[in-house]
């Protein structure tokens, strides 16, 4: 799933891909924002890293069910 973040007063948004379902990401968010001052939303990519973003600082999240398709050459 494509995740995007967008960030207040940072002209260009976060862009990532994770496993972690759209539900999961509502909670997680929500869990972050439910925080002290401080909370911080963090998300897994699918490359196993993560993504840590000020919680207070999100502007909004915007995610797809769907993975876009892919332009290039590669095995299917």
């Amino acid at each position: 799933m494509e995740v995007k973040i967008g960030i207040q007063s940072i002209p260009r948004e976060l862009i990532l891909e994770t496993k972690v379902s759209a539900e999961e990401v509502q909670r997680l968010l929500s869990e972050a924002l439910a925080e002290d001052d401080h909370g911080l939303f963090v998300l897994p990519d699918v490359n196993g890293g993560k993504f840590l973003v000020p919680a207070d600082k999100i502007a909004y999240v915007e995610f797809t069910g769907a993975e876009q398709r892919r332009v290039g050459f590669g095995s299917l």
